[in-house]
């Protein structure tokens, strides 16, 4: 079954590019309206009059920076000036960074810090009374397959993946009732511009799929007549993810540091 969103509103963070302006393309294909949310507006405006054009939909640009502490507020207050209510929020912005966690920038992990786990955390408190009254939408938090395992090298990223995940299921659990449909989706190595910001690709692993490919795996989700609290994005990614549950931490903790420690070479 797929589920059509005509006569709803979507909003998207980090909607510029990736997962997030694939997110906007195909919720737009299935009749949502849209709100765009990120820090380049010129490529917000863009993504908008393609949408509107392809598609007949609505689409809001917003420009915001999540790595301020007052962002939700004012990306709720930027709403009740507009009249927009949301029945669907996809919480896809975040970014990593690759290196040892002595020798990190530590405004830049604060940043990172606010932006996957702050910030996700508050736009959620804002936005989900709505979402859970109205009940005809899903809320998904990307979360990613780093959140299965500690990842040293990349120590803030993975944990607040790990956040991301955890948070996210217990909310599913909390809102059963609701109708609202709420997933973690955790993807592997994708090609977005991820990547760009990490500073490379060699923090991958296992096989790139597309940003088309992840979002059509999530919206398939959401269609199911039982969401998931999350899924796994990629068939080898899901087995990886459940087998790290059935090891020692002590072996995860030095396979995984191992490969990310290669993987640097």
């Amino acid at each position: 079954m797929t589920i059509h969103h005509s006569g709803t509103t979507a909003l998207v963070t980090g909607a510029s590019s990736g997962l997030g302006a694939e997110f906007a393309a195909q919720l737009a294909r299935r009749g949502a309206d849209l709100v765009l949310v990120a820090r380049r507006e010129d490529r917000l405006h863009d993504l908008a009059a393609r949408l509107k054009r392809e598609h007949g939909v609505q689409a809001t640009v917003i420009a915001l920076d999540l790595a301020e502490a007052d962002a939700p507020a004012r990306l709720r207050a930027a709403l009740d000036e507009r009249g927009i209510r949301i029945q669907t929020l996809i919480n896809n912005a975040g970014f990593g960074a690759k290196g040892d966690f002595v020798e990190a920038d530590a405004a830049r992990m604060a940043e990172m810090v606010q932006v996957n786990v702050a910030s996700l955390v508050g736009i959620t408190r804002e936005f989900l009374p709505d979402l859970t009254h109205d009940g005809r939408g899903a809320l998904v938090n990307v979360a990613s397959v780093a959140a299965y395992q500690p990842c040293p090298g990349m120590a803030v990223y993975g944990a607040s993946k790990a956040f991301v995940l955890s948070f996210t299921e217990s909310i599913a659990h909390e809102t059963r009732a609701s109708g609202l449909r709420v997933l973690a989706l955790s993807p592997g190595a994708t090609r977005t511009e991820f990547f760009d910001v990490v500073g490379t690709e060699a923090a991958a692993v296992g096989r790139f799929r597309t940003a088309a490919e992840v979002v059509a795996q999530a919206l398939s989700a959401l269609d199911r007549r039982r969401t998931p609290a999350s899924i796994v994005s990629g068939a080898a990614n899901a087995v990886t993810s459940k087998l790290v549950g059935f090891m020692p931490r002590r072996l995860t903790l030095a396979i995984s540091g191992r490969l990310l420690a290669e993987s640097a070479r």
